[in-house]
């Protein structure tokens, strides 16, 4: 079979889908946006060790997107990805497009390419983005959010509806999916056990960094409109009397410039704020923390399902997590007692966790060991590639 797995976002668990598939014989293209900066991306270009049916194509459009810029990059940076990509798809003529992490507008050129030419289109639901646009975009712009909001929301059923299958991250998201006859299958993230060994505290990452003899936590990923960049400064105001205490924030974008205003309002020597580090050196930031840190907002708890959560649970280490409780991420930590988690909105309950495991050594170590545990159990990729193959299977029977 021929697969193009696009995923616009770069992330490391889709790539190692794509790998695993070609292992098998498949001739798969993993396509990914190389123009993005607001997000940690996996290991994607092609090495040695790949076997010779995985190909990688980043799609670079000569700029870095700025995400921030709604209009600009729904008028001019999804149109200008969508052709590159499908020039690309094109040329490799597959039998099947799964695409992931795609903002709408590009999904749509792939749809219509596969009703051109019989391919199949298999839609992966990481984020429903149309219902995330009804709920941010609501009451923004005078008004003329609403009719942006539900533009999009109709979008983007409209492409679901058209799909020859969906792939959801949580059984939650089947309700917010559109009344149709394409096939719906529940397949849960994961994080790629293999290139996330734990690794001890005192590392060539956190001696090169100069945290090697600090009692750390560490947040690593987008900071976004989901997110509240404030808890992480409080967390910081409170460890400021705790001389070997740090709050390390890994990131890029407009929550990094609201974190380098506050510490330099508040004066927060214990709060580092680094870019995105490279992927090889993902195992080391982690394995560096105390305690791994996430948070989403409250209206992010039914569309968004926060990936680093299970990078997080590869590490063995404690997790301090603010998301809502429905959110899927959330249950995983709390029923597998890997961390504490609180509702986004509760600042005090945020610092509170992370001061209590910071002065509770062996409780957080027992949550580490909880955690890798799960990963351990859970993330079989050759499991979850046999679990793809038979939804490509499936849409292949469809019209």
């Amino acid at each position: 079979m021929r697969i193009v797995v696009h995923d616009y976002a770069g992330h490391p668990f889709q790539v190692q889908l794509s790998r695993e598939l070609a292992r098998r014989g498949h001739e798969v293209l993993h396509l990914w946006s190389g123009s993005l900066s607001t997000t940690p991306q996996g290991s994607l270009e092609k090495t040695d060790s790949d076997p010779a049916t995985f190909y990688a194509e980043p799609i670079n459009l000569g700029y870095v997107i700025d995400k921030t810029n709604f209009a600009k990059v729904f008028f001019t940076d999804d149109p200008a990805h969508a052709r590159i990509a499908v020039d690309l798809i094109e040329a490799f003529k597959p039998d099947i497009i799964l695409s992931a992490n795609t903002p709408l507008k590009i999904n749509k050129a792939f749809q219509a390419y596969c009703w051109e030419t019989g391919a199949k289109f298999v839609f992966w639901v990481q984020d429903l983005f149309g219902e995330a646009a009804k709920r941010i975009l609501s009451d923004k712009w005078k008004g003329l959010g609403k009719h942006v909001g539900n533009y999009m929301h109709s979008f983007e059923h409209d492409l679901l509806k058209k799909s020859h299958g969906i792939v959801v991250i949580s059984e939650a998201f089947k309700d917010h999916l559109p009344a149709s006859d394409v096939p719906v299958h529940v397949i849960e993230n994961w994080a790629p056990l293999s290139e996330m060994p734990m690794r001890d505290p005192v590392n060539q990452w956190s001696i090169a960094h100069g945290v090697d003899k600090t009692r750390n936590f560490v947040y690593s990923g987008t900071l976004g409109m989901k997110h509240n960049p404030e808890l992480m400064v409080q967390l910081a105001v409170a460890a400021k009397d705790t001389p070997d205490a740090r709050v390390i924030v890994i990131s890029v974008g407009k929550g990094m410039e609201y974190l380098q205003s506050r510490k330099d309002e508040l004066e927060l020597n214990n709060l580092i704020l680094l870019p995105f580090q490279p992927f090889d050196q993902v195992p080391n930031v982690m394995g560096s923390a105390t305690a791994l840190l996430a948070v989403l907002e409250p209206d992010a708890g039914v569309f968004s399902v926060p990936s680093k959560v299970l990078s997080y649970l590869c590490a063995g280490r404690a997790i301090v997590l603010a998301v809502p409780p429905e959110n899927l991420a959330s249950r995983i930590v709390d029923e597998n007692r890997a961390g504490i988690v609180v509702p986004p909105t509760d600042i005090e309950g945020f610092v509170a966790a992370g001061m209590r495991l910071l002065n509770a050594p062996d409780e957080a170590a027992q949550m580490g060991k909880a955690a890798r545990a799960y990963a351990e159990a859970t993330f079989d990729v050759v499991a979850i590639a046999d679990r793809f193959e038979q939804v490509f299977a499936e849409a292949r029977k469809r019209r």
